[in-house]
């Protein structure tokens, strides 16, 4: 189903907004990429205006920093722990933004949007 991103046929203080045209194709938007847990699995879109997008459909490693001494190593994912954007995507080893994902270096808390970015950071947390 197609998300549509144009303006609202309301005002802010609820009375209706007089359509000048149509809506567009420009304005639709896409379906939200949920990456899941997997072999690395990229897909490259043309966005607005010719730029390009990365959009992460499965992960596999995390780029984690350790806050404490401000390394980066680049680390398996086990699964999923929690998820506080919806406690379904634990169970779906869904990974986005916020989602404290199990490392082989301990716990850690998705800092990018693997959606959106192309990739996993993560920063890891005290247990």
């Amino acid at each position: 189903m197609a998300l549509w991103q144009g303006k609202s046929n309301r005002k802010p203080t609820g009375g209706r907004l007089v359509r000048s045209r149509k809506k567009r194709r420009f304005e639709v938007g896409r379906e939200p990429l949920l990456t899941n847990l997997g072999d690395e699995n990229l897909k490259k879109y043309r966005t607005l205006g010719g730029g390009s997008k990365v959009k992460m459909l499965s992960a596999a490693f995390a780029n984690v920093v350790d806050p404490a001494t401000k390394k980066v190593v680049r680390t398996k994912i086990i699964t999923v722990k929690t998820n506080a954007a919806n406690p379904n995507y634990v169970q779906r080893n869904i990974l986005n933004r916020g989602a404290i994902i199990q490392t082989d270096v301990g716990l850690a808390r998705v800092t990018s949007r693997p959606g959106q970015d192309g990739t996993v950071n993560a920063v890891l947390i005290s247990e």
